[in-house]
């Protein structure tokens, strides 16, 4: 009972075909993708501050401050 076959899933597709019919299963398909990329450029957009905060942090790292000294003393 935990595993399908691949006949069950095939009986499933053809049941839901027949009940929403291709046209309205296209359009699902549609907008779950849109959905989904949406979703991926919304992640790339909240990362690249992040990227941006860590390239300045080692820019900064690689800076030396260096105090002169009198070497007349």
């Amino acid at each position: 009972m935990g595993s399908f076959s691949i006949w069950h899933w095939l009986i499933v597709l053809v049941i839901v075909m027949l009940v929403f019919g291709t046209k309205k299963l296209r359009n699902i398909g549609q907008d779950l993708g849109g959905a989904v990329k949406g979703f991926k450029d919304g992640m790339k957009t909240f990362e690249e501050p992040k990227e941006q905060i860590q390239q300045s942090s080692a820019t900064a790292e690689k800076t030396v401050d260096v105090q002169a000294k009198d070497v007349n003393k």
